[in-house]
């Protein structure tokens, strides 16, 4: 993957991936609120997709992130709070193993971080909290095999 980015005017930068670009527009949005965005729609993609595979349709999804930083430099993150919220026609259990698959296997931007951050994680499913701040295992992921799935290119 490469992506190479631009200086454009004063904190202004443009950002050009192989399939497209993008404006990235400091202190509007900072690259650190481009990286926590883009850790949670990689992992949104997975809550749409894995279900998918067994025609199972995930509605009303919404994922909210919330993350502690260092307060001196480098103001790394040191934890992550992410709330689950979706509606869906499976069981709780199997809602459930859809979050925690993204967390552990398929999504690879929170698993870059993940050896080094507290991670935590809620779901609400169907309007019921069915996991409650659960923390995730640090370190190198784990392997929870759902098969091939379509997602966002990488």
């Amino acid at each position: 993957m490469k992506v190479e980015v631009s200086h454009l005017e004063a904190m202004r930068f443009e950002a050009k991936t192989a399939k497209s670009s993008f404006i990235i527009d400091c202190p509007i949005i900072s690259p650190v609120e481009y990286f926590l965005s883009g850790m949670i729609t990689c992992s949104a993609t997975d809550i749409i997709m894995l279900p998918k595979k067994k025609n199972i349709t995930v509605t009303n999804l919404k994922v909210t992130g919330d993350a502690l930083r260092n307060e001196s430099y480098p103001q790394k993150f040191n934890e992550l709070d992410l709330i689950y919220e979706f509606d869906s026609d499976t069981d709780d259990e199997s809602a459930a193993r859809y979050v925690m698959a993204s967390l552990e296997t398929y999504c690879s931007t929170i698993n870059t971080v993940r050896s080094d951050v507290k991670i935590r994680y809620t779901v609400i499913h169907n309007g019921k909290i069915i996991k409650d701040k659960v923390e995730l295992i640090s370190g190198g992921g784990a392997q929870i095999e759902m098969g091939e799935i379509q997602s966002c290119p990488s």
